[in-house]
């Protein structure tokens, strides 16, 4: 079948069309039965979100996907590409995928009329059958439908002639899925355009009004204070959307690592190994699900899991500069780094209170604090630390940075009793650069547990009783 390249060769092998919506459930059924995925790359969905789209997809719904920021919405709308088959056929030169067994377009039911058996077809992959628009106040009719093409007219068409349109993204997306992001932004003029191509199947351009039953499945995302927001989207537009399915961030604390493992590239270090313990893995996940709980915080625009991405990358990266500046041969991220999510963090939560007394540093700080407050008790107790507590009582005193390098506190680990039983609870680590780490979540922890003051100067830190 892959062979044909005429419609005849096509009837020969015995091609039927089905309906895009028919194809996706055919492709869904066989993933289920052979145990496949149907998304890859998504998170901590498989018992909230991917059933409700396993059963949008069943029963050939149009889909809205509600969500705050960050919560995969795109990916999932793209991933759903999957479902699609590899590849189908379409009349050659066809602006708009025509199926060779059923033509809508004047131009090509001509064609098909005039060269019969050996009109040409194309083969067109699954990734040319997508199309995605960003929703935005100025998108138009032209863009999302089509419009009167000048020069067209100009070559001697009639304007009631159908092949003077020039098709905008949906029609060109006939026989596949279209995205929309963001969709109350658009203007409820679009709004009525696009429900009226989806229910109607009928186009209307500068008052010319053709026939045209596409066959396109619409999947829309969407905030739901907006979609929710009277006057943002209209009622009829919101009732050709078959499935609402609302989506969340990540439940589990593992669930927000295993999305930081995932998309955090991997860069040329210049032969130095990145090393980056667990329990900074979990601070940075647990800063971000402290800020999803804070009523300090815009909970309606959310905390994305970018968050979280960026802190872990802002904080490697201070780490590599230690490395380099000390001659180091691993990158081990430790707490002194965590002044650099500063940056990458301020500019992706919306404060309820804007002033003088409420500073994005401030919250971050108190975040961060609590942060690791319950990471530290996950893995150490205050009561096992007793003779690292009788040793500051005692008068004894430590320094850390995040320029010191890591063999500076091996001298500390030696000389302060039970510290170094207590990195061995922590994990195997026999490095200085992890040594290193592992000390600064201990002294922090019992920082935050009020066993030890804390005084900063410049870039130092000295904990002492």
């Amino acid at each position: 079948m892959e062979q044909a390249r005429t419609v005849g060769e096509l009837r020969r092998a015995g091609y039927r069309s089905v309906s895009v919506r028919e194809e996706m459930r055919r492709n869904l059924l066989a993933k289920l039965a052979a145990g496949e995925p149907i998304l890859h790359g998504i998170v901590g969905y498989d018992d909230s979100v991917v059933p409700e789209i396993e059963n949008a997809i069943l029963a050939g719904h149009h889909i809205v996907f509600l969500g705050e920021r960050g919560q995969g919405k795109s990916r999932i709308m793209r991933g759903l590409l999957a479902l699609l088959d590899v590849e189908i056929p379409a009349v050659a030169g066809c602006e708009i995928n025509d199926d060779p067994l059923a033509p809508i377009c004047s131009a090509c039911r001509q064609r098909a009329a005039a060269e019969g058996e050996a009109l040409p077809i194309v083969w067109l992959p699954r990734d040319r059958r997508y199309g995605e628009k960003l929703a935005t106040p100025d998108v138009s009719m032209a863009d999302l439908i089509g419009e009167i093409d000048p020069i067209k007219v100009a070559e001697g068409r009639y304007l009631a002639n159908e092949e003077t349109i020039h098709y905008g993204l949906v029609p060109r997306t006939h026989r596949g899925i279209f995205a929309i992001n963001e969709l109350p932004d658009l203007t409820e003029k679009i709004q009525v355009g696009l429900f009226n191509v989806m229910e109607e199947k009928d186009v209307q351009i500068k008052g010319y009004k053709i026939r045209l039953p596409l066959d396109v499945v619409i999947i829309a995302s969407a905030n739901p204070e907006d979609y929710t927001s009277r006057g943002r989207i209209i009622t009829p537009l919101k009732d050709r959307f078959d499935a609402q399915i609302r989506t969340h961030y990540p439940a589990r604390i593992e669930d927000e690592i295993a999305i930081l493992e995932q998309e955090v590239p991997a860069r040329p270090r210049a032969g130095r190994e990145v090393r980056v313990p667990g329990f900074i893995k979990e601070l940075l996940a647990q800063i971000t699900m402290e800020a999803r709980e804070s009523n300090e915080i815009n909970q309606a625009s959310g905390v994305s899991v970018r968050v979280t991405i960026n802190n872990y990358e802002s904080v490697i990266a201070n780490a590599e500069k230690r490395a380099v500046r000390c001659g180091e041969r691993e990158i081990v991220p430790r707490l002194t780094d965590l002044h650099a999510v500063l940056s990458s963090t301020a500019g992706k939560i919306e404060l309820e209170y804007a002033g003088e007394e409420k500073k994005a540093s401030d919250l971050i700080d108190r975040l961060t604090h609590r942060a690791v407050l319950k990471v530290f008790d996950r893995f150490l107790s205050v009561e096992g630390l007793k003779q690292v507590v009788d040793y500051f009582e005692g008068g004894g005193g430590v320094e850390v940075s995040d320029r010191l390098p890591a063999a500076d506190y091996l001298d500390g680990i030696r000389g302060i009793p039970g510290l170094r039983e207590a990195i061995t609870a922590l994990g195997p680590f026999e490095s200085p650069a992890l040594m290193a780490a592992a000390s600064e979540l201990i002294l922090e922890g019992l920082h935050v547990h009020r066993k030890l003051n804390k005084e900063r100067a410049g870039g130092r830190t000295v904990y002492k009783s």
